[in-house]
């Protein structure tokens, strides 16, 4: 039972000398923050991002902060070649020897388009990169000290539906919101699932989830610009704004669950962290009911072998 106060923040999160963390889209908003914190608290970052200039001015960011150095890792969550080639990246890096993975990058409310591998952008960026990526270091973070893997969902995840006959809208209209709640659904359920299964190969990695509420992310802004239109692109990127200044919460507020997912050893497996104030919008993290469709073990088992069918990566535990 996790015992710790109402206002767990930076200060709880004990020394990481010693271990080593992948924080995926570490190059802005709560990728950021997260891989900032960690690395100011001794853990050795390695740094995914897409972008290769705006993975290294993030590196030099956490550098300048960092006790030990930290690392960049080249990583398009769209491309399962680009998964394959990172996960062999940090494989050779720490020498099978990983800590903590942060599934954190994301992508939220585009337009309609394809990965590299023809899956729709949303489920196949968010939920079939990270869960490929996954399934291809439990080797690694076998070999680490209290492994542990943060999925990042969200709230959105609540107004979704996962449609395993039709994952990426090639029979059903597609809506961008609709695609992102799924994704994000998907997110929370293969964490779950995960978790279920390391327990019962009786692994000693555990399986966690975390949602950072309504924070300035850097999603928003994203979304906006990448609508098809000038007109839309206005519209969405207002209402973004305005949104954010009103009701959003910051950075450092908004990265404090998967921080706390990812360094308190008492957050145990099939946890779900988040802010703790009205509605799960913002505040302190503490531990909260992941949803009764992330729940359902039907639906788990059904998400782990279609991602497995989808991805072709050999699912880990088998």
């Amino acid at each position: 039972m996790v015992t710790s106060g109402a206002h767990w923040s930076e200060s709880d999160i004990g020394d990481q000398s010693g271990r080593t963390v992948l924080v995926t889209g570490a190059n802005s908003g709560l990728g950021l923050r997260t891989a900032t914190v960690l690395a100011e608290h001794g853990a050795r970052v390695l740094l995914a991002c897409r972008n290769p200039d705006r993975g290294a001015a993030a590196l030099r960011e956490v550098a300048a902060r960092a006790g030990t150095e930290p690392a960049l890792v080249s990583l398009d969550l769209a491309d399962l070649g680009s998964v394959r080639d990172a996960a062999a990246a940090v494989r050779d890096l720490t020498g099978d020897s990983l800590d903590v993975l942060v599934n954190n990058a994301g992508l939220m409310g585009t337009p309609r388009g394809l990965t590299s591998d023809g899956f729709e952008t949303q489920f196949g960026t968010n939920h079939l990169g990270h869960a490929a990526l996954t399934w291809q270091l439990l080797p690694a973070l076998r070999g680490g000290t209290r492994p542990r893997v943060v999925t990042v969902s969200s709230l959105v995840a609540a107004g979704g539906s996962i449609d395993l006959a039709d994952p990426n809208f090639e029979r059903r209209r597609y809506h961008p919101a609709t695609a992102y709640a799924q994704a994000k659904l998907a997110n929370q359920a293969f964490a779950l699932e995960l978790d279920r299964r390391l327990r019962a190969a009786d692994e000693t990695v555990v399986s966690v989830a975390a949602h950072p509420g309504y924070s300035r992310s850097g999603l928003g802004s994203a979304m906006a610009r990448s609508q098809s239109t000038s007109i839309v692109r206005t519209v969405v990127g207002t209402g973004t704004r305005l949104g954010e200044l009103l009701l959003a919460q910051n950075a450092r507020m908004g990265a404090l669950p998967q921080l706390r997912a990812a360094t308190d050893h008492e957050i145990t497996g099939g946890t779900y962290v988040g802010p703790r104030g009205p509605g799960g919008l913002r505040g302190y993290p503490r531990v909260v009911t992941p949803l009764r469709s992330a729940r359902d073990a039907a639906t788990g088992s059904g998400l782990w072998e279609l991602t497995a069918k989808l991805t072709g990566v050999t699912p880990d535990p088998a």
